[in-house]
């Protein structure tokens, strides 16, 4: 009998694995999916060490004593894919529609949703506090959903939605962004508008901002994943990213992506473009992201 049962239990934990039955709660808190190419052995460079130190303490730790933004999922009618799709927004401490806001796009990774950032690196913690210390500028952070078809859940084999990660280019410069100007009170010039993302999201900012400087003069790649174009597709006129304010490349030295990250910063230092270059002792994980955020948003919109 006792054979028989945990026959039975197996059973049935193999059939909710297999229709994706996780408990949301649980499901949440699983680590971000693995882009394939993961495995691959890293190989490290001279100049492949962190830009930055570690994080002081309690770098990310809730505070009650300041105050605090708001974050809010905002629906908007994509015409690019035919539906309403949603988006997570943050809006800093005393925003108000008496002032225009700066505006940074953030963008998750190919097991990711709109609420991925929110769910590992809490945006919002960072911002509150790194504004209460004088460190940031108040600032607009949208975490829309990269993912840019009808069914947009991270469901089902990832890597087939891989069409959908490159036609949200459209989506962000013709249905996104609009939205978001529409709804908020935003700088709209170039010099006050941001892109970067994680893995998926990384390449994704590379391609689309590196793709628009009339459009973006903030870009940053963390972890960016193999959807990323090679260096002389991206860079095509390595002349013309004089136009940004900010170029920023972060991976970690344990990430089998490194070397996409490490192709673009040759070239880059090569061309004798100023950029980032932040290397930690992290992996393809969420403590990477997190940490590259922090430090990224320090710098914008200055």
């Amino acid at each position: 009998m006792r054979i028989l049962t945990l026959l039975l239990t197996l059973t049935a934990a193999l059939s909710a694995v297999a229709q994706d039955r996780t408990p949301p709660k649980e499901r949440d808190e699983r680590p971000p999916a693995e882009p394939r190419g993961l495995g691959r052995q890293v190989s490290l460079k001279e100049d492949d060490k962190p830009a930055f130190p570690e994080p002081p303490a309690d770098w990310d730790a809730q505070r009650a004593d300041i105050p605090h933004g708001k974050m809010e999922i905002v629906e908007y009618e994509s015409k690019t894919v035919g539906t309403r799709r949603k988006m997570l927004v943050y809006t800093p401490p005393g925003y108000t529609a008496e002032r225009k806001y700066p505006v940074l796009y953030l963008l998750h990774g190919i097991g990711g949703d709109e609420t991925e950032w929110a769910r590992y690196a809490s945006p919002n913690i960072l911002l509150d506090n790194l504004i209460a210390d004088g460190t940031a500028v108040p600032m607009i952070i949208v975490m829309p959903n990269g993912r840019a078809q009808q069914n947009d859940r991270a469901t089902g084999d990832l890597f087939a939605a891989a069409p959908a990660f490159a036609t949200f280019e459209r989506d962000l410069l013709d249905d996104v962004i609009p939205a978001i100007e529409a709804r908020y009170r935003t700088a709209t010039d170039r010099e006050q508008r941001a892109l970067a993302g994680l893995s998926m999201g990384g390449g994704q900012s590379l391609n689309f901002g590196l793709g628009h400087l009339d459009r973006f003069a903030w870009v940053g790649g963390f972890s960016p994943a193999p959807n990323t174009k090679p260096p002389t597709e991206l860079i095509p006129d390595p002349s013309a990213l004089k136009r940004l304010k900010r170029l920023w490349l972060s991976c970690g030295n344990r990430d089998g992506l490194l070397y996409i990250s490490q192709g673009v910063h040759t070239y880059l230092k090569e061309k004798g473009v100023p950029h980032v270059w932040h290397v930690t002792g992290h992996g393809h994980d969420a403590p990477e992201w997190k940490q590259a955020l922090y430090f990224f948003v320090q710098d914008l919109f200055k």
